[in-house]
């Protein structure tokens, strides 16, 4: 497990090492030691199962706000997503940057979202399954996002958007009084 750090302070990119024989193969997803170079102490408290069907289908952009901000760590399971994560923390030298990964069911690699970064995905095959490991507990009253499309964000993402839910489709346009969250 090595970890690779991106443009946006604390998201990180971590690979892992498959080991394989004829049986099949083994990985590694998570080993607090290895992980205390981000965060020491990493502890999760939820861990959460995403089906997503249909290749385009959008998720995101997402995040929660205080007392409940919350770091997640994301692994694709099946399939393949073009992984986006945005910085929308006040005071950042990156907010409202974004920085995209892609993930896929080879199991080779995942991503460390710090609190206070929004994060969302497209999927790139039909069918996408992705396991999310969190630090703090959903909670609807923190529950925050930004638009996939928001003009000031420009993410380029890399097919046109099939399918996208009612509320990600409702999150407002970021505007000149968006000043980010504290997390």
């Amino acid at each position: 497990m090595t970890i690779h750090p991106t443009p946006i302070a604390g998201l990180c990119e971590i690979r892992h090492a498959a080991f394989g024989d004829a049986r099949g193969r083994f990985t590694r997803l998570f080993c607090e030691q290895e992980l205390a170079a981000i965060r020491p102490g990493l502890h999760f408290t939820q861990i959460n199962l995403s089906q997503t069907h249909g290749r385009g289908t959008l998720r995101g952009m997402h995040y929660q706000l205080p007392p409940t901000a919350e770091a997640k760590l994301v692994h694709c399971l099946r399939g393949r997503v073009f992984d986006v994560a945005v910085d929308a923390r006040a005071g950042s030298p990156t907010f409202l940057h974004w920085h995209a990964i892609e993930l896929s069911e080879d199991g080779k690699n995942a991503v460390f979202i710090p609190e206070g970064v929004a994060h969302g995905f497209q999927t790139l095959s039909e069918e996408a399954w992705l396991l999310y490991m969190h630090t703090t507990p959903w909670t609807p009253d923190c529950e925050a996002g930004l638009r996939h499309d928001d003009p000031r964000l420009s993410i380029d993402w890399p097919l046109p958007v099939a399918t996208l839910s009612v509320r990600d489709r409702g999150y407002p346009l970021i505007d000149d009084a968006f000043t980010g969250v504290v997390a």
